[in-house]
């Protein structure tokens, strides 16, 4: 059986017994945190098991998410990403320890499938046939992979401006692909009319409460990953705001457990051209709706759906949020891998371009280790890597010309012997 015991409220604090709801809050509309049986939990999860589990997927931790024990899951493997050391870019700025987490080695190239996975398993609980999601891009590309893998229908709702690789990798899974002529958000809204209509299962973030548990695995992995000792701070960038919130969740399940002996700090990173959440944690804490037009589009959300969860993470955590210019963003793509080998897609560069803003305004101590939880692959957008590049050198088929071109660039050449 699940250890999920029932559903709270983050608005009212209501609480709602497990077979009583089915996605939102129903006295007042708020999202809801999973509850569990903890004192159960740790009958059945402890260090010991998890050294000799040779199961490196997110299911090695199905004892703290919310599905049953019998319950299938999709094949693909999904999470136990790997954790990079990056000691020269620790130097560089003057840091004890710097990590990085690639979550863009996810199946479908992106943090989304650990949610996405976790969402088929319990479609596939009550008997669903459809299963829809709004989306940016990537969160819809893992739900139509995931259920690739499993053979269940998919639609999809996404703006028409996502990126193009994201489309097509939709497309190629062979979900139901709805282009929406506007933002995200009109996205979303399309998308719970249409799951209201025709009864299909509702992945969408903010509405559907498993989406939070699904997010946590990284925490867990991260703490897993670093041996139970967690790093001082965690940058994550932030859309709708359930992956911070998701990441806060399981950091705090893992000390409610006893397993780690403190929480990290989160920092939440958005792009000054969708700043909601971020304006609302440095600000009076009220999230007021606004225009997004940043051309990181997994963040470009002007109406976060799990905003709550989200300043909790960052106003709990001690942590904070950073704003970066969508320059910033471009150029941290190439810095980042250059310096790490990782190629990652805006969204994800600008956790690098928030942390490296703080490390210049002296906002981290030389002693701290810190993570930076990179969220998708840069082969979801090509078309904003390329802004960053220089020219490739064009030369004729003539080694003179070939030695010429990479002396004129700046190319450091040997002498000839």
């Amino acid at each position: 059986m699940s250890n999920a015991i029932g559903f709270q409220c983050v608005e009212c604090a209501r609480r709602f017994t497990v077979a009583e709801i089915e996605y939102v809050c129903t006295q007042c509309g708020g999202n809801l945190d999973v509850l569990y049986d903890y004192e159960k939990m740790a009958t059945q999860f402890d260090k010991a098991r998890l050294a000799a589990d040779r199961n490196f997927t997110m299911w090695r931790y199905r004892a703290l998410l919310p599905m049953e024990d019998s319950s299938p899951v999709p094949p693909l493997t999904v999470g136990w990403t790997p954790i990079y050391d990056c000691p020269a870019l620790a130097a560089h700025f003057n840091l004890k320890q710097l990590f990085i987490k690639d979550d863009g080695r996810n199946p479908t190239a992106s943090f989304k499938d650990r949610p996405s996975a976790l969402a088929v398993v319990k479609a596939q609980e009550v008997g669903a046939q459809v299963i829809t999601t709004a989306s940016s891009g990537n969160a819809g590309c893992a739900l139509a992979g995931m259920c690739a893998s499993v053979g269940m229908p998919a639609v999809v709702f996404v703006p028409a401006s996502a990126p193009a690789a994201k489309i097509a990798q939709l497309q190629i899974y062979g979900a139901r692909v709805v282009l929406v002529e506007g933002s995200y958000d009109e996205a979303y809204d399309l998308c719970l009319q249409a799951a209201r209509t025709y009864g299909w299962y509702q992945r969408s973030t903010g509405v559907n409460p498993f989406m939070t548990e699904g997010k946590k695995t990284a925490a867990l992995e991260i703490s897993e990953q670093l041996h139970w000792q967690v790093p001082d701070k965690i940058f994550v960038s932030v859309g709708d705001g359930c992956i911070i919130g998701g990441l806060w969740k399981g950091f705090c399940d893992l000390e409610k457990l006893g397993m780690i002996e403190r929480l990290p700090q989160l920092i939440g990173v958005q792009s000054e051209k969708a700043s909601a959440l971020v304006d609302a944690i440095n600000g009076d804490g009220v999230v007021r709706e606004s225009a997004a037009a940043t051309l990181a589009d997994s963040i470009n959300v002007g109406r976060p759906r799990d905003a709550t969860k989200a300043l909790r993470a960052m106003r709990e955590s001690q942590g904070g949020g950073v704003t970066v210019s969508d320059e910033a963003i471009i150029e941290s793509i190439g810095k980042l891998a250059c310096a790490t080998g990782v190629f990652v897609e805006p969204a994800a560069a600008a956790a690098f371009a928030g942390f490296a803003k703080w490390c210049e305004a002296g906002q981290i101590k030389a002693d701290e280790r810190v993570l930076l939880m990179l969220t998708g692959n840069g082969l979801k957008d090509i078309q904003a890597a390329q802004q960053a590049l220089n020219a490739p050198l064009r030369v004729r088929p003539n080694f003179a010309e070939v030695e010429r071109a990479l002396a004129d660039s700046g190319f450091s050449l040997p002498h000839a012997h």
